[in-house]
Order: structure tokens, then C-alpha cells, then sequence
């Protein structure tokens, strides 16, 4: 059984590092054999590991289709967007607590960078710094959830270096009123292009062919 917990824990960890990396695309299926035939393991300990990641709504269950990487509506787009600003918004208020002094700055250098994963990390940085271990879950959670999203979505975006450069230095300065005018600013411009994102999505999703 310990066999079966470490093995699972380490697929665990690879999908959902995959998921957030954009490997695996809004409405892909995940075949749970071609899963295990990659990381050399029985079937239980893959099974053990997605069911985890659907506990955590990072995988959606389709019963008889099999699971697959969340397809969002517009409507369910949008509060998640609208979600994870208000998450941000709270740890804004909130400030930031000792920790956040022996935090490693953020380098955001050239539109060259993994602008996804610099996102992601701030945002981490930004609710880690309030010391408050439920707020920095559900940040990481909506965080996590909204990856392949960002990863799919970049080509829609004209500015998002510009956008996360503002993000970083007013961050990096404690600026907290001009942080939270431009995380306003940063997901409302994402909540516009919604319809655009999900038609983008919806057109390359395993689920729909």
C-alpha cells in the first residue's frame, strides 16, 4: 500500500505540473493507461492520482467520456477570473506579514520569459506573503485552475508583458492601492475576452469532436 501511495503522489505531482504548465489543453482527455504506460506503473496509483486532481477541479469526469482537463462556459470562465481577483484583492488588504522579507524577488525581464508561469508565481507570492494558509490555498487552487487557460489564451493578449511587468514592480515596491488598480485592470481585460477564449478553447477540445 506505501507503494502504491508514493507512486500515486509522484504521478500526482507530474499531471498536475503538466496541467499547469499547459501540456495539457482546456477539454483534452487524459487517458488514465497512456498515463501509466509513462511513468511505468500499474493503473491503481494513476487512478489513485487523477481522481485527486478532479477532487481538486483541476480534472472533470465525463463518466463514460472519460476524464478530461475542465472546459469552462463563459459564465464559469468569468467567476473564476472574477474569483481569483477577489482572492488577490483580499491578500492586498490584508498586507503582507515577516515572511514576505525572505522572499526571492520576482524577475519578469523580456517578453521572451514563461509569462504564464511568472503569472502564476506572483500571484503565489502575492497571497503567500499574507502568512494566511487558507487564503494561499484557495489562490493556488483558482491559480492552478487557471493555467492552461492563461497558457491557451496568450495569442489573444497584445500587452501581457507590459500588463505583468506593472503587476511585478508595484509589487516588488508594496504599492498595494496601484497593485489593486492593476489586478482590476489585468482581469477585467481577461473577463472581456471570455467569449473570445472559450470559442478558442471549444474549438480545439478533444471533448467536443
Amino acid at each position: 500500500m506505501d507503494a502504491i501511495h508514493s507512486k500515486s503522489e509522484f504521478v500526482y505531482g507530474q499531471v498536475r505540473r503538466a496541467l499547469r504548465s499547459g501540456r495539457y489543453a482546456p477539454g483534452q482527455r487524459i487517458d488514465p493507461a497512456t498515463i501509466a504506460a509513462e511513468f511505468n506503473t500499474s493503473p491503481t496509483p494513476v487512478r489513485f492520482a487523477l481522481y485527486r486532481l478532479v477532487g481538486e477541479a483541476l480534472l472533470v469526469d465525463h463518466a463514460r467520456g472519460g476524464l478530461h482537463v475542465p472546459l469552462l462556459t463563459e459564465v464559469a470562465m468569468r467567476d473564476l477570473y472574477d474569483w481569483m481577483e477577489r482572492l488577490l484583492l483580499m491578500a492586498c488588504d490584508i498586507g503582507v506579514s515577516g515572511v514576505a522579507r525572505k522572499m526571492e524577488p520576482l524577475e519578469v525581464t523580456s517578453a521572451g520569459d514563461d509569462l504564464v508561469k511568472l503569472t502564476w508565481q506572483l500571484f503565489d507570492a502575492i497571497a503567500r506573503a499574507t502568512a494566511h494558509g487558507s487564503l494561499h490555498h484557495a489562490v493556488k487552487q483558482a491559480n492552478d485552475r487557471l493555467a492552461p487557460i492563461r497558457r491557451a489564451a496568450q495569442g489573444l493578449l497584445e500587452h501581457s508583458f507590459k500588463e505583468l511587468s506593472e503587476l511585478n514592480r508595484h509589487w516588488q515596491a508594496r504599492d498595494m492601492p496601484a497593485l489593486k488598480s492593476a489586478l482590476h485592470d489585468y482581469h477585467e481585460c481577461r473577463k472581456k475576452l471570455v467569449p473570445c477564449i472559450v470559442a478558442l478553447l471549444s474549438e480545439g477540445s478533444d471533448y467536443l469532436r
